[in-house]
């Protein structure tokens, strides 16, 4: 059955008429009245509802039953990532969100090729926050992981907190390391992955002053977004 995230709280009972996004899809499915779908708004769960009419550019629903279905990840898991450049961070910003990712936060890195700030970091975001959405769709999501504006490596981590329990680890190539699978469980993670190139060591060595642990993921070297979303299936229990 199809499924749309409406940005709207929703009720059973309700009659409504989808927001333009959501209008477009059930349109380029060419629904007609009568046919059922699936909507949810990020609140927890889902929501049966019924198309009631179908206008050249609006769309009507009965909203129906609520559904309190979860399936997200067992543990919570925040990635911050210095941005791999071209077509990687969608890719890996739908794929994360698949995998069950509580949130998302791009940075600007030293190695990192992709620069963004003012509008075109906001439209950025709108557009990774708009895959993030369709993934969910997709997958059987009903909240949408956060994503957080852009921001430069430096100004975000003197803002982390390490007094919040959630365990912060940073992705690290440093012989003798901790292997990220022998760590003890937490109730949520902060996972610091670095862009093409990794982190700068003054990134890193400042990362670990900030109370974050240095963590491998195995023999081998992986690709940025490889590594990012390796991490979120052994720590999330995806």
């Amino acid at each position: 059955m199809p499924r749309f995230h409406c940005a709207v709280p929703l009720q059973a009972g309700l009659a409504l008429a989808l927001p333009p996004g959501a209008a477009r899809h059930v349109q380029v499915l060419r629904m007609q009245p009568g046919e059922a779908l699936t909507l949810f708004d990020g609140r927890g769960g889902e929501y049966a509802a019924v198309v009631e009419r179908m206008g050249r550019s609006e769309v009507t629903v009965n909203v129906g039953a609520h559904d309190p279905v979860e399936r997200e990840a067992p543990q919570a898991v925040h990635l911050a990532l210095g941005m791999p450049a071209n077509d990687r961070m969608d890719w890996l910003v739908e794929k994360a969100t698949e995998l069950g990712v509580a949130s998302i936060q791009p940075l600007m890195t030293a190695h990192g090729v992709l620069r963004l700030a003012g509008e075109r970091a906001e439209k950025k975001r709108a557009h990774w926050e708009a895959i993030a959405i369709a993934a969910c769709e997709q997958c059987g999501r009903n909240r949408v992981p956060q994503l957080h504006p852009v921001r430069a490596y430096a100004d975000w981590l003197g803002d982390a907190h390490t007094d919040d329990g959630v365990q912060r680890i940073v992705l690290s190539l440093v012989p003798g390391t901790q292997p990220l699978a022998a760590l003890p469980a937490a109730g949520a993670w902060q996972v610091l992955s670095g862009p093409e190139g990794g982190l700068s060591a003054d990134e890193e060595a400042r990362a670990l002053a900030q109370g974050f642990r240095p963590s491998r993921l195995g023999p081998r070297v992986l690709r940025a977004e490889t590594a990012a979303l390796a991490a979120l299936t052994l720590l999330g229990g995806a």
